[in-house]
This record gives structure tokens, C-alpha cells and sequence, in this order.
């Protein structure tokens, strides 16, 4: 729209660039995620057959991935608080920070074209969706209908913004690069979503599979039992020792020179096992806690 202050068209720009991007049938993120999909369609829709532990466990350990290539992206850049705090001037008739604008925009174009139809999908802007032009897909859901009241992203972004910036990224501001760093937060936040949501599908395979060992708990509404049911630290440390693994792997400089000692890698991978530790793990079960306290509403 032409008649739109420039700073406006400059951020609609920044958004279409950054979507027709993640569009390109050449982008390697857009690739996983629609694979990634195919496979999460099949659990989401309906088909029971396709519900287990060992292809949800399939689809988190891909979903480390991409978490862990978009921490890469985003250590690129300073916290850049300026991003969040500061608000936008009256004069550009948006309410808000840049930072609160810009994925707003996103999360309303996204919309449109169908994301938030899937369960694995949850908005951090719920009240700020467009409808679909994509038509519903008819299908069984598997998760029972509360599972549209569990939603933690507010949580998730709090924690984001306060905790998780300041552990990987300099204390700075660069103006420059605000939309970029803007785009890695959203791509970062989305993918931290829906790995943390995902406890939703795990809760009801366990329910499926033990339920006379749950139905007590959820009736007496016991979160803490529940929560101690809902853990295996086991299974915990071998996530944790995983995810390091992979940062070492995915963050190291690759080099021609076989004569070059080892450089230090793009990301930190105690760092990375300290976020799922601290938050991805504990947001998940809670996530899982919430959701069975209303599965037999």
C-alpha cells in the first residue's frame, strides 16, 4: 500500500521477504518443516495407528534440530532490548513494541494461509489471527477438544525475553539489524512452541496407555502426582546429553585446513543442555499436567 508511511511499508516488506522466503521450495527449513508435517498430519488427524510414543519421540528429536540451527541464528545478534521495550511513536499508529508489531503481523499472515488450523500450532497472539483462506481439513481429532485452552506461550516469551536472551546473547543494541533479529526470534519462539506443546500429544498417549493410572490423579485434580507419574529423569539426562551433542555438531566452523586446531564452536552446548534442562523439559511436563487435569472434562 503506497499510502502507507514508510516505516510501515519497510516493515510489510521485511514480513514478505522473510515469508516468501521461508516459502522457497529451496530452503532447507521450509523442506524439514513439510516433511515434518506430513508426518505430524498423520498423528493430528485422526489415525490412532500412527499415535505412539516412539513417533512422537521421532518428531522431538527432528524438532531439536531446528531449535538448535535457530539459536545459531539468533547468537548472531546482541539482545537488542530496544527491540522489546521501547515503544513505538504515536505517530506510526501501531500500539506496542517493534518487536510485539512485527510478530503480530506475522502471526495474522501466517493465519491466513492455514498454520494455526493445526494442533500442533498454538498463536502467542491468539486475539490477533485472521481467518483462513485455506478450507479445514475434515478429520478425527486425537487430542481431546480442552487441549485448545492448554497454552503456555506467555510464559514462553517472558521466559525468552528476560531469562534465555541475556544467557546466549551480548548485552547490545543494533538498529540495523532490528527486523533481522526480529524474524530469528519469531522463527526461535515458534519452534520452542511447539516442541513445548507438544506435551499435549505425549499426554494423551501415556492417558491412552495407563489410564487407570492416571484417571485417580486427574479426578482428585492432583497436579503434583501427576507431575511425578509424568517424570523420568532417565530419559531426561539422555535429552539433555542429546541436545549438547548436537550443538557441538551443528555449531562447529568447518574448515579445509585438517592442520587447524579445533575453533571454538558457534554456540555454547552446556548452554543449550541448560535450556532444555531448565526450561524446554519443565515447560513441556507442564504443559502435559495441564492437559490431563482436563481430559476428562
Amino acid at each position: 500500500n503506497l499510502n502507507q508511511p514508510t516505516n510501515q511499508k519497510q516493515i510489510t516488506l521485511i514480513l514478505s521477504s522473510h515469508f516468501l522466503f521461508f516459502l522457497s521450495p529451496h530452503n532447507f527449513f521450509f523442506q524439514n518443516f513439510v516433511n515434518q508435517k506430513k508426518k505430524e498430519k498423520e498423528m493430528a488427524c485422526g489415525d490412532d495407528g500412527k499415535l505412539s510414543l516412539d513417533s512422537i519421540r521421532d518428531s522431538l528429536i527432528r524438532q531439536e534440530d531446528t531449535i538448535i540451527f535457530n539459536l545459531i541464528e539468533r547468537i548472531k545478534f546482541p539482545i537488542n532490548p530496544t527491540l522489546y521495550k521501547q515503544q513505538l511513536s504515536s505517530s506510526s499508529n501501531i500500539s506496542g513494541s517493534l518487536f510485539q508489531y512485527l510478530f503480530q503481523e506475522t502471526e495474522s499472515l501466517q493465519s491466513k494461509v492455514g498454520r494455526y488450523l493445526s494442533p500442533e500450532e498454538n498463536p502467542f497472539f491468539p486475539d490477533n489471527l485472521s481467518d483462513s483462506i485455506i478450507p479445514l481439513t475434515k478429520c478425527t481429532p486425537v487430542l481431546h477438544p480442552a487441549a485448545e485452552s492448554v497454552n503456555v506461550n506467555e510464559k514462553i516469551l517472558d521466559i525468552y525475553i528476560n531469562q534465555m536472551l541475556p544467557l546466549f546473547c551480548t548485552e547490545a543494541d543494533d538498529d540495523a539489524n532490528f527486523a533481522t533479529t526480529a524474524a530469528c526470534d519469531i522463527q526461535l519462539l515458534q519452534a520452542l512452541s511447539r516442541r513445548i506443546h507438544y506435551g499435549k500429544f505425549v499426554a494423551e498417549v501415556k492417558f491412552r496407555d495407563s489410564t487407570d493410572e492416571y484417571k485417580p490423579f486427574i479426578l482428585a485434580q492432583d497436579k503434583d502426582a501427576l507431575m511425578k507419574l509424568l517424570t523420568f529423569e532417565a530419559v531426561e539426562e539422555m535429552v539433555k546429553k542429546r541436545v549438547a551433542k548436537k550443538a557441538k555438531v551443528f555449531g562447529q566452523e568447518v574448515t579445509l585446513n585438517d592442520s587447524v586446531e579445533e575453533m571454538k564452536g558457534k554456540i555454547d552446548p552446556l548452554l543449550v543442555s541448560h535450556l532444555y534442562d531448565e526450561w524446554v523439559m519443565p515447560l513441556t511436563k507442564l504443559v502435559e499436567v495441564e492437559y490431563l487435569l482436563r481430559r476428562l472434562d
